[in-house]
């Protein structure tokens, strides 16, 4: 027998679920019970796209770990707000366009992720002064499918991600308001709604 018949019996050998599974989402489908991951379960590019947060989530982790201080508290944390996003994401039942809902909940999970943590190199980095110069910042812009967006201040860091994709430079910052680059003034909006006005270094 040759080894392209031998491959061709292990292929056919495969069950149909099996092979299903190589390109359905990370959880078991069988066990969906929300709206979402019912539509995730029945939906390829959504299916690619929970399996690709997996990925990065696990990249999450593997930094959060090897960190020299607060390792153990920065993973117990990273877990509660995967947890929590799960959440959110379920919560999705609750709009209009259940679709669009979960797709961009995926998006800007993995661009708040790969802001965190650096998983990827940032596509640009600027030098902020904001309002009247008291207000240093470093912000990094990450070139995730949903850009994502790491914002500096002293030792706080605040995390975002684009608005939309038809919002460029447009960000929310996860902690607090969020940050404007691309319109001619930079400036940064607090909780309230607040803006200030900024203007790069140099």
């Amino acid at each position: 027998m040759t080894l392209g018949n031998l491959t061709l019996i292990a292929l056919l050998a495969m069950s149909p679920a099996a092979v299903l599974a190589q390109d359905g989402p990370t959880f078991d489908c069988t066990k969906a019970e929300s709206s979402a991951e019912k539509l995730i379960c029945d939906d390829p590019e959504l299916a690619a796209l929970d399996r690709r947060l997996a990925e990065r989530f696990a990249a999450a982790v593997k930094v959060a770990e090897g960190l020299d201080t607060g390792a153990e508290k920065t993973t117990k944390t990273l877990r509660a707000m995967q947890r929590g996003w799960i959440s959110g994401r379920d919560e999705c039942w609750k709009e209009p366009d259940l679709r669009a809902c979960v797709e961009t909940a995926y998006l800007r999970r993995e661009a708040e992720l790969v802001a965190e943590f650096t998983l990827e190199a940032p596509k640009s980095t600027v030098e902020l002064i904001c309002g009247d110069g008291a207000r240093a910042l470093t912000v990094d812009e990450f070139a995730t499918e949903l850009p994502g967006i790491r914002v500096e201040e002293g030792d706080h860091v605040e995390i975002g991600a684009q608005l939309s994709a038809d919002t460029p430079g447009t960000y929310y910052l996860r902690g607090a308001g969020g940050i404007v680059l691309d319109d001619g003034t930079p400036r940064i909006q607090d909780a309230y709604g607040k803006e200030t006005d900024c203007r790069i270094s140099g």
